[in-house]
């Protein structure tokens, strides 16, 4: 079915006549179906209706609403994707996030047919224009969802990247950055990023790389480690990578890896004493001292 080249559609019309009408059925059809999901605030949706709704009636008196392309349309666009975003971030599906719009053919629907009751061609015609409308808006509104769903994801795997490299102050000079997983090339800017800058923070001369959580080492994993280290020696920071264990030192071997520039220690507690004795300092046992004779030492002191 299509509309006639000669037809011209009433719809920009109604939209600007009856909108309190529309967007009266629109949200009794929102509450009805539960499109709201019962996580957008009741003035927060019937806000977004009505400036919505008012949008669209605007940019049909001056565009053509089989067309919603066109600059008329640009302040729809903008709103619909404010939408998907806001809804995105808030958990809804894409499905949900789509019936917001998809609930307005109801409403609109309803409104052609107490208008054309009495003309069965024209409400036939006016019904498929609408329905055209209505889809071509919710098809902007999926594709809104869609990019903004993968800004969020993008988002948190960002943040889930740095919350996984952290770096740790371990003494004035030391610092240490404890691996855990697998180390890729985007994974490595981070690291080296989060390095660099708590280098130039604390005035750290020694890093301590420690790959104990990396389950396998590779001929990439270790040329991210080698760049990783190159700049923090560009700062004035020597490295020492602990946590090799024999398999990793076989396979580094068996790859043909040169590591040789670069101080490796077994354990991060061999890494860390390395560290202190560079640092001019050492750790040694001490006598214990148990609190009952402690205080009784300060008693007698006094």
């Amino acid at each position: 079915m299509s509309t006639p080249e000669n037809y011209t559609t009433r719809i920009p019309e109604l939209l600007n006549r009856d909108q309190a009408a529309i967007l009266q059925d629109w949200a009794r059809q929102q509450t009805h179906d539960g499109t709201r999901g019962g996580r957008v605030p009741e003035a927060e949706w019937r806000e977004q209706s009505r400036a919505l709704l008012e949008a669209v009636a605007a940019a049909s008196r001056g565009g053509r609403i089989d067309d919603v392309s066109g600059p008329e349309w640009n302040a729809v666009r903008d709103m619909l994707s404010q939408v998907a975003q806001s809804r995105a971030k808030a958990g809804f599906s894409q499905s949900e996030t789509a019936r917001f719009v998809f609930s307005l053919k109801q409403a609109l629907f309803s409104l052609l047919q107490r208008e054309f009751q009495s003309d069965p061609k024209a409400l036939t015609e006016e019904t498929w224009a609408a329905s055209a409308l209505i889809d071509n808006l919710g098809l902007l509104t999926t594709e809104a969802y869609l990019k903004a769903r993968e800004a969020v994801v993008t988002r948190q795997q960002q943040e889930l990247l740095e919350l996984s490299t952290p770096v740790v102050k371990l003494w004035d000079g030391i610092v240490a950055v404890p691996l855990i997983g697998t180390l890729d090339s985007q994974r490595t800017q981070i690291v080296m990023e989060s390095l660099l800058q708590q280098v130039v923070e604390t005035g750290a001369s020694i890093a301590i790389i420690d790959i104990t959580g990396v389950p396998t080492v590779d001929t990439l994993v270790a040329q991210h480690l080698l760049k990783t280290v190159a700049a923090a020696r560009l700062m004035g920071t020597d490295c020492i990578i602990s946590g090799i264990r024999p398999q990793i030192a076989a396979t580094i071997v068996h790859l043909g890896v040169d590591l040789g520039s670069v101080i490796t220690k077994a354990t991060l507690a061999d890494a860390f004493r390395l560290a202190l004795r560079r640092q001019g300092l050492g750790v040694r046992p001490v006598a214990v001292t148990s609190p009952a004779k402690e205080g009784h030492g300060t008693d007698s002191d006094s």
